[in-house]
């Protein structure tokens, strides 16, 4: 079952692909390569710089994500260095492939059990960054709502319009906001924990929940600012606006399953931006470009050799049998029952 699950998303992914990048070429193919390479050469070299920075703010906040997960299991003996280049080399990674949840799994499992950590301690820390981004975007988007409820119908091409009400869309962004305060209630007050199926969840600690409420939306607006910076003065519609789009994008990027969001973040990306000539698409395709090339391209070249020396590192011990056991970090950790997925491990290993 699981093998078919993975054959179709990775359908589904496909198709995202294929069609959102035939959808996106009738929208760029009256666009010479003369206008984008004077577009790239419009932006000064100060706003590469700033974007440059944004995606250092962006992965210095992913990494924290692997920390904050790591001391909610009270794991405290792995340096800020070797969960700082596991984080990066996670998400540079996942970023490209897609199925972000599975292949950080993957490379976290790799890297985590390699220092002490147990399978069912790497899934709980999976699944908690899975969470923290997720309420990020849930904070940063009710904010977004709120704060411009009309920013949904530049999407009116792409949602119902009951969506791109403004009254509606403040609605929504007032639930979001919402559930991120029942969440900082949940913690504070410490309810009781919510079970489904085998798993046991718990609100964390108001310490890690805090971590999490700076650590998330912190990541998406490095992200954010990557385009914001790379866009002209021109057709900027200010920052707020450009993390709205981005938050949007991003979003649906993700929930298609297409490797890397390719043509899927584009695509949204252009339709809520409302561009009409030639001499507008160009200098946003080369910010968007600019972004590929800075959050996804060369991060995701450099993971590729950490991999690399890692796993041969790993191979040299190997054969040197020079490989130490860490000593492993206790089960019981808050969050996850830890113990439970524990035991589905030996069931299914048996």
């Amino acid at each position: 079952m699981k093998k078919v699950s993975e054959i179709f998303w990775g359908l589904v992914g496909l198709a995202a692909v294929v069609g959102s990048c035939y959808l996106l070429w009738g929208e760029l193919k009256t666009l010479s390569w003369a206008s984008i390479e004077a577009a790239f050469a419009a932006i000064p070299i100060h706003h590469f710089l700033l974007a440059a920075l944004s995606t250092l703010v962006a992965y210095a906040a992913l990494a924290w994500y692997d920390r904050i997960a790591l001391l909610h299991l009270g794991v405290r003996h792995i340096s800020w260095l070797f969960v700082s280049v596991c984080s990066f080399t996670t998400y540079a990674l996942s970023h490209n492939i897609g199925a972000s949840v599975f292949s950080g799994a993957l490379v976290r499992y790799r890297a985590y059990t390699s220092k002490g950590l147990s399978a069912a301690q790497v899934a709980v820390l999976v699944a908690l960054c899975s969470f923290t981004f997720g309420l990020g975007t849930i904070l940063l988007g009710g904010f977004v709502l709120v704060y411009d409820p009309g920013l949904l119908a530049r999407l009116d091409n792409l949602l119902p319009a009951a969506l791109t009400n403004p009254a509606t869309s403040r609605l929504v962004g007032f639930g979001l906001l919402a559930f991120v305060a029942l969440y900082v209630i949940g913690s504070v007050l410490r309810f009781r924990p919510l079970t489904i199926r085998n798993f046991k969840i718990e609100y964390p600690r108001p310490g890690i929940m805090v971590r999490q409420l700076i650590a998330a939306p912190l990541e998406l607006l490095g992200a954010a600012g990557i385009i914001y910076f790379a866009l002209p003065d021109a057709l900027n519609p200010g920052f707020i606006a450009v993390l709205g789009i981005f938050l949007a994008s991003f979003s649906v990027a993700l929930a298609s399953h297409a490797p890397g969001g390719l043509g899927v973040f584009e695509l949204v990306f252009f339709t809520a931006m409302q561009l009409q000539t030639d001499a507008e698409k160009a200098p946003v395709l080369a910010a968007v470009l600019i972004f590929r090339l800075f959050y996804l391209l060369i991060p995701f070249a450099v993971a590729i050799v950490v991999v690399l020396l890692f796993e041969r590192s790993r191979l040299s011990n190997a054969l040197g049998k020079n490989t130490k056991a860490a000593p492993e970090p206790p089960l019981v950790a808050p969050g996850l029952d830890s113990h439970v997925i524990e035991q589905r491990l030996d069931k299914k290993a048996v």
